[in-house]
């Protein structure tokens, strides 16, 4: 009974020890993260305002921060009638039925919307409003942009780490070599690929696509919306699959061959290996990655500012702009918190999903 009781209390006081030890550490998380985080989410319920120069108290005003960057309004836009006729009119050049302009259908007050885009659903004609619809377009190219750069840096840095993950006379100087765009600050190498997209001759691929006769050496990656997106993408994938290629590397290291020996006995080809072997034992590994580079990915900010300025945003870049271009310390700050929301709903979906809470 004594050695019970000797036992017990010696863990209780191995117990209190690390608590003990724990909080400085705890000290410190709170005061660098905890109350930043605790004055983002409060000033997002005020109308702060940015470098004002006055010491006045920002007035408490809600939600409406909220209510500002995520109210949106359908509407089914009348079509255009004909006085004469009464029959709806028809465009002379595209042979559709016109309608009303949506400036005319979306509610002005006391709140005013505007456009954000158009839809048709059963013959009918819809606009959907926001109040801000350069915020909705923000979330929008985000989520876009990581679904997109993700699942390729995600297949890329797989391919990747499975070859340098072999036996190859180089493999040292490949695994170096690979880890050189990842090296490179952001903010760089998005002025490299500026340079090279410039849409002139004096740009890399109009050059190149000059010379192998596909087009006049004027084509603007930057300045064409059906463009512009797959560029970032491709800019960030050029710059980012190396970091999940080393992710993806660090967990095929801790697989144990003695499990790909024990296959090739059983008559398990290189696919099967793959299939039955390789993947069930990386989920842990790209659970990790997966979390880690959407964080980055929802968050992205510089290779939009730097490739894209005001021609399109991303929610971080929209939240720069509030914050420097128009001082609006409230709104920015809600565009934070639901950047964050975005982030932590994304972790939990990966987490839930790979079972990283199970391993």
């Amino acid at each position: 009974m004594a050695k019970k009781e000797s036992k017990l209390s010696l863990a209780q006081k191995e117990q209190r020890t690390a608590y003990k030890l724990l909080i400085p550490a705890l000290i410190i998380l709170a005061a660098v993260a905890f109350y930043p985080l605790f004055e983002v989410f409060y000033t997002s319920f005020t109308d702060r305002v940015f470098a004002s120069g006055t010491d006045d108290a920002p007035d408490f005003i809600g939600i409406e921060n909220y209510k500002s960057l995520l109210g949106l309004t359908i509407q089914q836009l009348p079509p255009i009638i004909d006085p004469n006729t009464g029959d709806p009119v028809i465009d002379s050049q595209t042979g559709r039925q016109t309608y009303e302009r949506p400036v005319r259908v979306l509610p002005r007050t006391p709140v005013r919307y505007r456009e954000w885009f158009q839809f048709s659903f059963l013959g009918k004609r819809y606009v959907v409003g926001a109040r801000d619809p350069e915020f909705m377009k923000a979330i929008w190219n985000t989520l876009v942009f990581t679904f997109v750069s993700v699942f390729l840096e995600t297949v890329l840095g797989l391919g990747v780490a499975l070859v340098v993950n072999s036996h190859f006379k180089g493999k040292g100087v490949m695994r170096a070599t690979m880890l050189v765009p990842w090296a490179v600050i952001t903010v760089v190498s998005a002025r490299i690929w500026e340079w090279m997209l410039q849409p002139t001759r004096a740009g890399l691929f109009n050059m190149v696509l000059s010379r192998l006769g596909l087009g006049d050496g004027s084509l603007s990656f930057l300045s064409m919306p059906n463009l512009q997106m797959p560029t970032l993408i491709a800019v960030d994938v050029w710059k980012t699959t190396p970091f999940m290629a080393l992710l993806i590397l660090a967990g095929l290291q801790l697989i144990p061959k003695e499990l790909y020996e024990a296959g090739r006995v059983d008559g398990a080809g290189r696919l099967r290996q793959f299939l039955s072997i390789t993947l069930p034992l990386l989920k842990p590994t790209l659970a990790v990655a997966l979390i880690f580079r959407t964080l980055d990915a929802l968050r992205a900010f510089d290779v939009f500012q730097v490739l894209m300025g005001n021609r399109m945003y991303s929610m971080a870049s929209y939240n720069y702009y509030q914050l420097i271009g128009n001082r609006n310390m409230g709104l920015a700050s809600a565009i934070g918190v639901i950047i964050f929301i975005f982030i932590a709903v994304f972790a939990v979906i990966y987490m839930r999903l790979m079972g990283v809470d199970k391993e």
